[in-house]
């Protein structure tokens, strides 16, 4: 074969055959399913991201507890108020309170988080356990107790992403995550 050049030193195309990849109707119409193709690149891809970029041992851990918790038995209480959000600002406090507010169709928790701690209140009021969920927890989480009237208060510091896991007589509730 003659590799001839131009005078920019790239290579001549002394057949045409630049001419015809221009034409899109000349090339064969593939007719196969991609759906193979598709699969065994996400699955090339997966691994070469097992090998070069792993995930670590203690997220893998807390996406599975996380998953966990996701049962028909456990039920989700939706943010419904934040002060962050929704309140009005108060002149002169420095570090207002963020006031939090998670519905269900038959449960409302009322919390407020502090420099002081966490409190707040179950409603309608009831005895309740509450888990304090806080990212990955080599122990188990910290545990507050509701009162006959739903209140709860702890000097507990919240810091990053949160939860709460409310274990009532009738039910399971977990709150949605925030940071504070």
């Amino acid at each position: 074969m003659n590799n001839a050049h131009d005078g920019d030193g790239l290579p001549q195309d002394p057949e045409g055959f630049d001419d015809d990849i221009d034409d899109a109707d000349d090339l064969p119409e593939f007719e196969g399913d991609d759906s193979l193709d598709n699969d065994l690149l996400q699955e090339t891809l997966s691994q070469a991201a097992a090998v070069m970029d792993p995930v670590p041992a203690q997220l893998q851990q807390t996406a599975v507890e996380a998953y966990a918790l996701y049962s028909l038995d456990t039920r989700l209480a939706e943010l419904t108020f934040d002060s962050l959000v929704h309140g009005i600002p108060v002149r002169g406090e420095m570090a207002p309170p963020r006031m939090l507010t998670f519905h269900t169709d038959e449960l409302t928790v009322d919390i407020e988080v502090s420099a002081h701690g966490l409190m707040g209140q179950v409603l309608p009021p009831q005895e309740a356990r509450i888990e304090v969920l806080s990212g990955p927890q080599l122990a188990s989480p910290p545990t507050l107790t509701a009162d006959g009237m739903g209140r709860f208060t702890s000097d507990l510091h919240v810091t990053g992403p949160f939860a709460l896991r409310l274990r009532t007589d009738a039910e399971v509730v977990v709150t949605e995550w925030l940071r504070v």
